[in-house]
């Protein structure tokens, strides 16, 4: 399975492009709004100097307009930054995941300390996934397919999948399936058939957020992509789209309502 990397700069346009895509927003409204709209804190960070000073200078009025009060970096950012203890490091992540730590890991937790943390959390709920090709990790195994994962040199599974069960009231199936000729079978919740819509934190935050508006209501049929929802965190304000078409089952939400990480918002059913 293949990782593809991503420069700060190219977040940077990607985040602004989707916030403005989200709210309807063209480059003049932009330039214009740009002193009561709430953009991405990659934008806003960028327009401090976090990343360095573009080649030109950063574009004015617009960086004013944004920053208002917010203090500015001058310079290049690494001149400023403290040495890095990499032993140091090193040690404290083996105090924390054992000592499976390779220097590509210290790199690693260095460079993004939350992603790197994500990751192992993954990988420590659900093993080596990367011994799986790109399309299983991602759809899974078709009924009565059989695939092999080697799990290191000399140590294959070999896996069939057999059958699904019914949707339980968790929205849970049971998975049959082969393990090197023995029938096994686990609990898997099923996140298409009972999609919900979760508020997420902006990367980086500690705060919680806010519902803002509304635009369904309960028995609602919605498009994918239809609006759902405003929510505003960070000082951003982000436009929630319907990820599946459906019916809205639940609302657990109102207008002002508070959330926090992963809260549930509403309930879509196919």
């Amino acid at each position: 399975m293949a990782l593809d990397a991503v420069t700060p700069s190219s977040k940077i346009v990607g985040d602004l492009a989707q916030f403005m895509v989200q709210n309807s927003l063209t480059r003049a409204e932009v330039e214009e709004r740009a002193d009561e709209l709430s953009f991405p804190l990659s934008v806003v960070e960028f327009l401090q100097g976090h990343i360095g000073i573009p080649h030109g200078g950063f574009p004015e009025p617009f960086r004013t307009k944004v920053l208002k009060n917010l203090p500015r970096v001058e310079g290049r950012p690494g001149a400023s930054l403290p040495p890095m203890d990499f032993e140091a490091m090193e040690k404290q992540l083996r105090e924390s995941h054992d000592d499976d730590i390779t220097p590509e890991d210290v790199m690693s937790a260095a460079m993004y300390p939350k992603v790197f943390q994500e990751f192992r959390d993954f990988t420590k709920n659900f093993g080596p996934v990367d011994c799986l090709n790109t399309r299983l990790f991602l759809d899974g195994p078709k009924i009565a397919e059989e695939f092999e994962v080697e799990l290191e040199r000399g140590k294959t599974l070999h896996i069939k999948a057999l059958a699904l069960g019914d949707l339980n009231k968790v929205g849970q199936r049971e998975v049959f399936f082969e393990l090197n000729g023995q029938l096994r079978s686990v609990l898997v919740k099923d996140t298409v058939a009972m999609k919900g819509v979760h508020f997420q934190l902006v990367e980086g935050s500690a705060d919680a957020g806010k519902v803002v508006l509304l635009k369904v209501k309960q028995g609602d049929v919605v498009e994918k992509g239809q609006p759902l929802c405003v929510l505003s965190a960070m000082k951003m304000e982000t436009v929630v789209n319907s990820p599946i078409s459906g019916t809205i089952a639940k609302i657990y939400v109102s207008a002002d309502t508070s959330l926090e990480g992963d809260d549930l918002i509403m309930e879509i059913t196919e």
